[in-house]
């Protein structure tokens, strides 16, 4: 039984606050656009809530699952995540939406396989990690395997093409392996050998090169490409230190588009301001500082790698949306974690915390 003792308060109050946040701003920024799309101004909050309640269901079984079920399966599903990744091509299976065909239907369940395959990545990477230990500095054996395994799943996710999904994959994979003691220099290594086939994703999938265009100078083209840039600075400017007032702002009213989903936090600027923004942040970084204690004080490496993963992948992915509604970084097309629209990565994240959160009971435990 799961005593509440046991479990890391602060990594659960920042998940629950969080979340909270994003249901009250999810029906702030589409309750217009829901009511001119489908006559009801519930439609998409409706939807978040079922998301979020499906999310902490999962939480709980994740919670209950002795994390060390995931080294015996660490293959197996990541296997599976590649399978799921592959369906996406399959003629009634896979489907397209927004351009870009990332979505699978089984039966009346949808979801886009990129999101659980970031688990899957960190399962793999945990286990192995922990097994090989020391090894990891030596090249052919500890590092490449490492990177080839997880490169595969990374691989199949731009060929979506979903660019910002898979470079916070292959920033978490780094990541984990330079927490295990890779070398430097493999590391360095490896990103010159990628920027080849960079180069060829530049030419192949143009889109990629606009959207570069478009973070250097949204300006140049302000009613097309640019204009979602420039409607997310144009919130984040009107918001000021303490907003507008929540479900005041004038952006959400078909100027920014998606502002339900990955501009969701430009809402956040203009209704709360400086100050609202700030409190999203700190929360991430509550989540940070908890995920990380939880994982420096683990009883075996195996729960150190997991957790620092299933942390990296929330707190990474919060920082690359923020810094893109912020335009330091080129668009990526990600959703902010447990506060955006969206049911695949928002169940993954719960399931994410409840991983973590396993691994502090059984830290509590020994």
């Amino acid at each position: 039984m799961i005593r509440f003792r046991d479990v890391d308060r602060l990594l659960i109050v920042s998940t629950l606050i969080l979340l909270a946040i994003g249901v009250v701003m999810v029906y702030s920024t589409s309750s217009v656009v829901a009511l001119k799309r489908f006559g009801d101004q519930y439609f998409f909050v409706r939807k978040h809530l079922t998301f979020a309640v499906a999310g902490v269901v999962f939480f709980v079984l994740a919670a209950r699952v002795p994390y060390g079920f995931y080294r015996k399966m660490a293959y197996p599903i990541l296997a599976l995540s590649a399978i799921f990744l592959i369906c996406i091509y399959i003629p009634g299976v896979g489907f397209s939406a927004g351009g870009a065909k990332r979505w699978i239907r089984l039966g009346p369940i949808a979801f886009q396989p990129s999101e659980p395959a970031k688990l899957a990545v960190i399962f793999f990477l945990a286990y192995s990690l922990a097994g090989k230990a020391e090894r990891i500095k030596n090249f052919a054996t500890g590092f490449l395997p490492n990177m080839l395994f997880p490169g595969i799943v990374i691989l199949l996710i731009v060929m979506e093409p979903d660019l910002g999904t898979a470079v916070t994959l292959a920033s978490i994979v780094i990541l984990m392996n330079f927490a295990a003691g890779a070398r430097l220099r493999h590391l360095l290594a490896l990103g010159l050998a990628v920027l080849p086939f960079l180069y060829l994703l530049m030419t192949n999938f143009r889109y990629m090169i606009t959207r570069l265009q478009i973070f250097l100078d949204p300006w140049k083209d302000p009613e097309g490409k640019g204009f979602q840039m420039i409607q997310s600075f144009l919130a984040f400017g009107s918001g000021g230190i303490d907003g507008v007032g929540l479900g005041e702002g004038r952006q959400k009213l078909f100027f920014l588009p998606e502002a339900h989903t990955d501009f969701i936090l430009s809402v956040i600027g203009e209704e709360l301001g400086f100050l609202g923004v700030a409190v999203v942040i700190a929360f991430y970084a509550i989540f940070l500082y908890s995920g990380t204690r939880i994982a420096l004080k683990a009883k075996d490496l195996h729960g150190t790698y997991l957790a620092l993963g299933l942390t990296f992948m929330v707190v990474l992915q919060a920082a690359i949306n923020m810094a893109v509604v912020m335009g330091l970084l080129p668009p990526k097309g990600l959703p902010l974690p447990f506060i955006s629209y969206g049911g695949t990565s928002l169940v993954v994240n719960m399931i994410a915390v409840g991983v973590i959160l396993n691994i502090c009971i059984r830290e509590n435990e020994a």
